[in-house]
């Protein structure tokens, strides 16, 4: 249960409206210390006792933790013990090209090619005109991506919406690139006319566009086909290099009979997905695709003679256990698994929008979506203590294969006991939201029906 009320609600700023939200403990006031050991039978016995011991508390906060995670995009339905036990004792690195063997043998390049061909025919791009590797996040396949597009266009502008992950801005600035915001509806899709209206403004310099296959916050999905229309229609045909930052939907859509296609059949230059979240992983992990053409740009300049290889990937050394575990589910889930958890994800995601507003609590669920985003909690402990992601007024809880309606009924039921000592049995106004998730959204006391 959540802390004392007293001593943890959140300050709000000066509107009364938006929190002033405080940063989590220092690690570094409470992490674990390293000693060195002392000799003798007896002091290694000791030593290696506390060891266990520290590991199985550990473990148990682990445990607890999973139980308690609603807010992150990260699918904790999986089970790889048998096959992390087999490979423990290996040093296993996929360094640099992953189709190209260097002198270091103890590789998953089998297994790396096997996932990247599975991910090319999902997008629809031939072996033989696609380049891509496993990568170590979705951030990872986002830098990647948008170098490739600064080397296609080293002058090009790089555009992306206000509500685009992190990541791409920090591309911005690593690459020293141009980058324009663009402004966003109020789902948190790309604003068409703000979008057309920024290219205008610079139609000498060619456009390297980010598209969202789902937004970090919202889940709202950009859609493609219109900004390939934009880009078309206002003269940069020939002169535009596409992004699609794909990290959860991107696996996801497929599976939606209604939902538009992400494919390489349009004129886009790289996708990227992350592999902890929708397939599930036991460490950070992800797949970035792009155009063997583009590619080239950079394999040109990346010849590497001590691996007898080429690296034009962004970390050099790569985890090899990564690509194994893709490979074992993908085989162990296929299509059909895949598509029955996409489907359930959906229907518990309604499930949630449909609680929360019964109860009375403003809520947002996109299309093609399984975030669901509603009233951030006052409580920065509720926050902590279910791990949900929260921007200015808003959280979002992201619905994965492992939230089951037990654990959906078990949070709304704590939230909406927490939300009587909040607003102390009705005496307080519920907060307005409209501005955040749109007015049809907001069940304040001005905007509900």
């Amino acid at each position: 249960m959540v802390g004392s009320i007293a001593n943890s609600l959140v300050e709000l700023g000066e509107d009364n409206t938006t929190p002033m939200v405080p940063l989590v403990n220092n690690v570094g006031t409470t992490c674990l210390t390293i000693n060195e050991p002392e000799v003798g039978k007896e002091a290694v016995e000791a030593r290696d006792a506390s060891i266990e011991d520290v590991l199985v508390k550990y473990v148990e906060h682990l445990k607890e933790r999973t139980q308690h995670h609603l807010g992150y995009p990260y699918n904790l339905d999986f089970d790889y013990g048998s096959v992390i036990a087999k490979l423990s004792g290996f040093s296993i690195n996929n360094l640099g090209d992953p189709f190209i063997e260097s002198n270091y043998g103890v590789h998953s390049r089998q297994f790396e090619v096997a996932v990247l061909d599975w991910f090319a025919h999902l997008w629809e791009i031939n072996k033989q005109d696609y380049w891509g590797y496993v990568t170590s996040c979705g951030t990872e396949g986002n830098l990647h991506g948008i170098l490739v597009g600064r080397e296609v266009f080293p002058d090009g502008i790089l555009y992306a919406s206000k509500e685009t992950h992190y990541s791409v801005f920090k591309a911005a600035r690593m690459y020293r690139m141009e980058c324009v915001k663009v402004e966003t509806l109020v789902s948190g899709e790309i604003s068409w006319e703000d979008l057309q209206a920024k290219l205008l403004l610079n139609r000498n310099k060619p456009a390297i566009v980010n598209v969202n296959i789902g937004t970090t916050v919202k889940g709202a999905v950009d859609d493609l086909d219109k900004v390939i229309q934009i880009l078309e229609r206002n003269g940069f045909k020939d002169r535009f290099y596409i992004h699609c930052d794909s990290a959860l939907f991107g696996l996801m859509m497929p599976f939606f009979n209604q939902a538009p296609k992400i494919t390489f059949k349009k004129p886009i230059g790289s996708v990227s997905v992350s592999g902890h979240k929708f397939i599930g992983c036991p460490m950070p992990c992800g797949v970035v695709i792009t155009r063997s053409i583009y590619e080239k740009k950079l394999s040109d300049f990346n010849q590497v003679e001590y691996l007898a290889s080429v690296d034009s990937t962004i970390m050099g050394s790569r985890n090899g256990l990564a690509p194994v575990l893709l490979w074992h589910g993908l085989n162990r889930k296929g299509y059909k698994g895949l598509r029955k958890a996409a489907q359930k994800c959906l229907r518990n995601a309604i499930y949630l929008k449909e609680r929360l507003r019964e109860s009375g609590i403003s809520a947002l669920l996109n299309p093609l979506s399984s975030t669901v985003v509603f009233e951030r909690p006052i409580d920065p402990a509720f926050v902590q203590q279910w791990q949900l992601a929260c921007e200015g007024n808003i959280a979002h809880v992201v619905v994965m294969p492992n939230i089951t309606i037990a654990k959906i009924d078990g949070f709304i039921e704590e939230l909406l006991e927490m939300r009587e000592t909040w607003f102390r049995g009705g005496k307080i106004a519920k907060p307005c939201v409209a501005a955040d998730i749109g007015r049809e959204n907001c069940l304040c006391e001005l905007h509900k029906v």
